[in-house]
């Protein structure tokens, strides 16, 4: 017990790499395929062949030993012993001699011209046959050798010793050998192939993951694997690839997220820096002063409301965020909201023109969808010009509720509409900073919808505007 642990202290499998341990298998694998296919063959000649030459030996001794007993005169049996060894493989001896036989008794100067042992000739006595397989001193080689017994009268009166050299037997199996070691060396050159193809097949890929793996680590997400499989190694190397995207896509959001931040806080703070510094530094009073103060508020303001969807907006992507889910009337919603913006509006001298089916009732957070509705009011009124109008209409389809919000403010081109829900994405960045907008709203607006398991949809055409539906599902 003890060797067994200081061998496999010393021989540890954990410790070996994978490559390693496919070329173990594989030794382990060809070594006991070929000692067991070996062993297999010897046994099978051994059984079968060997087998067979002894009911050989044993059946031409029971016919000498049946024309023994039917021959009138013991010449036709000696003849007939001449005529079987000169015709057959086997070697056969008669003999009626008891020192041939061996002695009545084991003497050591008879060993080496007895036919048989004591102890078989004790055998022979009780009527039985001997079959050996040994060096025999008197031929002195290997022989299979069968003795058949001549009782008379109840007593051994000779005995017919057939045998075989085994050389003779074995002889068919030198050719077979050839053959088997030549299959042997083919299955070596076929079982080392093999290990190559799988070392190629496994470890190549694996150890192509495992660099770009570490490139990863450090922050290059732009490696990829060459790809050439489509078994099980290819689609871990293509699930791979896509995990390297994911986190190239993740990355290079993060990067331009903080530039973004960087960039939105940079402007207010400059603002609110420098005019800070001039009320400091100069001897402002009276209506100046208040211009200044009023920047610096403005700028505060703004800073304010860009961290607050900020933070809206990283709690609303986390998917452990609570939302409320209580059934209400979506239109009073619509109009509750609708109406705090009518001041808003009536500034710019635009009309808001609000439909509105009031038997709309959903499930959900009242307050997150304020939120939609106030963000998507106060895009359509920024953008829309003077003299036009807003509308509002909310109507049931199927077992949906759709609010559709139109301007008719420029528009958005074809190309930026997939990204104007991204976050800090500006289609007029100058004018939508004047405007005083964050750039986060709509990233807000479609966070909350998706949240409440609607959808989202905006349709533009420049120079006429904007459409947005929201799609949120009704009351069951």
């Amino acid at each position: 017990m003890g060797s067994w642990l200081q061998i496999r202290g010393l021989i540890d499998w954990n410790k070996f790499g994978l490559g390693q341990k496919i070329w173990s298998t594989i030794i382990v694998i060809a070594l006991f395929t070929i000692v067991i296919g070996t062993g297999l063959t010897y046994y099978l000649y051994e059984k079968f062949y060997v087998e067979k030459q002894k009911d050989a030996l044993q059946m031409q001794g029971e016919e000498l030993l049946s024309f023994y007993y039917s021959a009138s005169q013991e010449d036709e049996f000696l003849q007939r012993i001449e005529w079987t060894d000169q015709t057959s493989d086997s070697n056969i001896i008669y003999t009626n001699d008891p020192m041939m036989l061996s002695a009545g008794i084991p003497l050591e100067g008879f060993a080496d011209t007895s036919l048989i042992t004591f102890e078989e000739r004790q055998q022979l006595l009780e009527g039985k046959q001997i079959t050996f397989i040994r060096r025999h001193p008197r031929f002195d080689q290997d022989i299979l050798a069968v003795t058949l017994p001549i009782i008379q009268n109840q007593q051994l009166d000779g005995a017919i010793f057939l045998y075989l050299p085994l050389t003779a037997i074995y002889e068919p199996f030198h050719s077979i050998r050839l053959i088997l070691i030549g299959l042997i060396i083919l299955l070596l050159i076929v079982i080392i192939w093999i290990g190559f193809k799988m070392t190629n097949h496994l470890i190549h890929p694996l150890t192509a993951m495992e660099k770009v793996s570490y490139q990863m680590a450090n922050g290059d997400f732009t490696k990829r694997i060459n790809v050439t499989k489509t078994d099980e190694i290819g689609n871990l190397a293509n699930s791979f690839n896509v995990l390297a995207a994911s986190l190239e896509e993740v990355d290079q959001k993060r990067r331009e997220f903080l530039q973004n931040v960087s960039h939105e806080l940079r402007t207010p703070l400059s603002y609110i820096q420098g005019y800070t510094e001039v009320l400091q530094e100069a001897n402002i009073e009276g209506e100046v002063r208040e211009q200044h103060l009023a920047v610096i508020h403005q700028e505060v303001r703004r800073l304010i409301r860009l961290v607050n969807d900020l933070l809206d907006l990283a709690q609303l992507e986390d998917d452990s965020y609570p939302m409320k889910n209580e059934p209400f009337p979506f239109a009073q919603l619509i109009l509750e909201v609708a109406e705090r913006f009518e001041l808003f509006a009536g500034k710019k001298n635009i009309r808001m023109v609000t439909e509105v089916d009031h038997e709309t009732i959903i499930s959900g957070d009242p307050d997150r969808l304020e939120q939609v509705i106030g963000n998507l009011l106060d895009n359509a009124i920024r953008y829309t010009p003077a003299g036009e109008q807003v509308k509002i209409e909310l109507t049931q389809k199927e077992s949906f509720a759709e609010l559709m919000i139109q301007d008719f403010g420029p528009g958005i081109p074809e190309e930026d509409l997939p990204k104007v829900v991204e976050r800090f994405y500006r289609v007029n960045q100058a004018r939508t900073r004047k405007e005083g907008g964050t750039g986060i709203g709509l990233s807000i607006v479609y966070q909350i919808v998706k949240k409440h398991g609607g959808e989202l949809a905006i349709f533009s055409t420049l120079g006429e505007g904007t459409k947005v539906h929201v799609t949120i599902p009704l009351l069951p």
